[in-house]
């Protein structure tokens, strides 16, 4: 079977999104990026540095139940090592959800100490949240502000329609206009995402992706694979011989006695995506 899966996809709104962001700039102190600390590269928008130019940054590593942790603890070190504040979050249990407002005053303190001096005791704080889609940007937004679900709010100074949410009487974000998708200049983002469920099954061939993701984790995390399918092959096994196997073990046969890899397929990929087999992490930081 052919491994290869190709997705290249640059919505035409994005130049809309890019502008409109780059005109909000001017209306915050900082900005805030979500991103799937499974996938952290995978869920960026390569952009986004060029976007935000020296605008202070903050990097939030969401869904850390379903990642790594060692693996998380080595990107939290490479993005600060950037210049980046870096929190971990997970938005359903609100785990590191807390800590957001004190890492906020704490990434603008500077700004905050020229307030005081000049007498502006009540001005807030603004961010701008940025994130690609399914990354959980609206939850955290939900959950740092309290809302069920945010709202727009015209404010004094600011153009009209743009959606600002009050965390408290110090605090506001901004959320992202439009959408900022990543870009796929390489095949290997597209499958990442398409692993985590950020691109839809429905576009991909699920059995492709899957035997893209069993080599992937066979090569990253062979011990969960043989704890939870039993696979017994070789270091350098081809993902496809690796989903056999797992449907072989599982008892996914046909009428005729042949693997139904298409079931077992669509189960790798909930139960990865479930963290039955593991919390896994996908990519490791490259250091410059």
């Amino acid at each position: 079977m052919d491994d290869k899966m190709n997705i290249q996809w640059y919505p035409g709104h994005m130049t809309k999104t890019r502008r409109r962001m780059e005109e909000d700039l001017r209306l915050v102190d900082a900005v805030c990026e979500l991103l799937d600390a499974r996938i952290p590269m995978a869920s960026r928008n390569p952009d986004i540095d060029a976007i935000c130019g020296k605008k202070p940054r903050m990097v939030i590593l969401n869904r850390i139940d379903l990642a790594d942790p060692d693996a998380t603890q080595r990107w939290t070190d490479y993005f600060r090592s950037k210049g980046y504040c870096v929190l971990k979050t997970d938005c359903k249990s609100r785990k590191g959800i807390d800590r957001f407002v004190p890492a906020v005053r704490e990434l603008l303190a500077e700004k905050l100490q020229r307030y005081q001096e000049r007498g502006f005791v009540n001005k807030p704080l603004k961010l701008m949240i940025v994130g690609i889609p399914n990354v959980g940007k609206s939850t955290f937004i939900n959950q740092i502000s309290g809302r069920k679900g945010a709202k727009a709010e015209n404010r004094p100074g600011v153009t009209r329609g743009k959606q600002w949410v009050t965390v408290d009487k110090g605090l506001l974000l901004l959320d992202t206009p439009g959408i900022l998708w990543p870009k796929f200049d390489d095949e290997e983002v597209g499958r990442r995402l398409a692993y985590t469920g950020a691109v839809k099954d429905d576009i991909l061939d699920v059995e492709t992706l899957a035997c893209s993701l069993i080599a992937l984790l066979w090569r990253r995390y062979p011990d969960a694979l043989r704890d939870r399918y039993r696979i017994d092959l070789p270091e350098d096994a081809k993902g496809y011989e690796l989903l056999e196997e797992a449907g072989r073990k599982r008892g996914f046969l046909l009428s005729r006695g042949e693997i139904d890899t298409e079931r077992t397929a669509r189960v790798l990929l909930e139960e990865y995506r479930s963290c039955k087999i593991g919390r896994f992490t996908l990519e490791e930081p490259e250091y410059e």
